[in-house]
């Protein structure tokens, strides 16, 4: 095609691209079901991991859980299970009623699995993706979920846990996938989510290897994303998850501005979750929460980095993991001390 002719074939495309976007927002498309099929989850055992296996066992599928602690995946594993006794007893009710035309298949014969795995260490990632084909089957929705934070600063954090950082937070996205992605391609079917953050958008002072584990995971999900396109796999859908801060604990102390905070506050875990489940089951590339965190991310490529730091104090950001920085410190130093050492 001549070059010409196939600039305004691409330049009609982008703009379609945009219309199709902004008709997103006007009418919400249609959900896809799940039920049935096999979903893992990383970091199942707390926080938004158990929160996510509970949106997607309330729509049939079939749990996989993946986390270090054995006893909070557990806790998780029996939430599931009350969620599929409910689903079955409302399958039973619709049979009693003789309303032939509900779907309740799916719902018949659900189980969840769990299993401990440390996904920092890669020999472990592989040895429990093989032995969850071999005992539930190949997995058709993969959320990477699991992550972790040192809260230290740079010069005061050990190697260690800067290598621990970005063994989970980036890495064993790389294992996971890999693990699981081969199937997917041979079906053209299947969806990887990445469970990201702002800050692998947009960074701030104080929490260095989480920023650079966060920018890392979510360079690797748009570079595989592309490399899916470029395969023509458009069976196997993408979604990268970016929320602002989650009230989950995990930076518990992080405060930005008095002043601000009220129109900007930590974000509600369930609201968090249920807003990454409508993109994920709308095949939505990606899902920033809330939504002014997509400017924010426009204003920090285009501004000069001296503007962004003007911005940064104004709203109280460019300290803000400061106190929780502190609190980690605090609490470590109380462990030592009752340990006595």
């Amino acid at each position: 095609m001549n070059i010409v002719v196939e600039f305004f074939v691409v330049t009609f495309k982008v703009l379609w691209a945009l219309v199709l976007a902004a008709a997103r927002w006007l009418v919400r498309p249609k959900e896809k079901g799940v039920a049935g099929q096999v979903c893992l989850i990383t970091g199942a055992g707390s926080g938004l991991g158990r929160l996510f296996a509970l949106e997607f066992a309330r729509r049939g599928a079939l749990l996989v859980l993946w986390d270090i602690n054995t006893q909070s995946n557990q806790e998780t594993a029996g939430m599931v299970r009350h969620i599929y006794r409910d689903l079955e007893a409302a399958d039973a009710a619709a049979l009693q009623a003789g309303n032939g035309e509900e779907e309740i298949l799916p719902h018949c014969n659900l189980q969840v699995f769990t299993y401990t795995c440390d996904v920092g260490k890669r020999e472990n990632v592989y040895l429990t993706a093989e032995r969850v084909r071999k005992e539930v089957g190949e997995v058709s929705v993969l959320v990477n979920n699991a992550g972790v934070v040192s809260g230290h600063h740079l010069l005061e954090c050990p190697d260690e846990l800067i290598e621990r950082t970005m063994m989970v937070n980036c890495h064993a996205h790389f294992w996971t996938t890999k693990a699981f992605l081969p199937t997917m391609l041979e079906i053209n079917h299947g969806h990887i989510v990445t469970v990201a953050s702002s800050l692998g958008l947009f960074s701030t002072a104080g929490v260095e290897d989480y920023c650079a584990s966060k920018f890392g995971v979510v360079g690797f999900h748009e570079s595989l994303s592309h490399e899916l396109k470029a395969a023509e796999k458009d069976g196997i859908k993408t979604t990268l998850v970016c929320p602002y801060l989650v009230d989950t604990g995990m930076f518990r102390g992080c405060r930005i501005r008095k002043e601000i905070e009220p129109f900007l506050p930590p974000l509600k875990p369930d609201y968090c979750v249920k807003q990454a489940m409508k993109a994920i089951l709308t095949d939505q590339p990606m899902i920033c929460t809330p939504g002014l965190m997509y400017i924010v991310t426009f204003m920090k490529s285009i501004l000069p980095f001296e503007a962004v730091v003007c911005m940064y104090r104004f709203l109280g950001a460019d300290k803000c993991m400061y106190p929780f920085i502190a609190q980690r410190k605090q609490a470590t130093n109380n462990n030592e001390a009752k340990n006595g050492i």
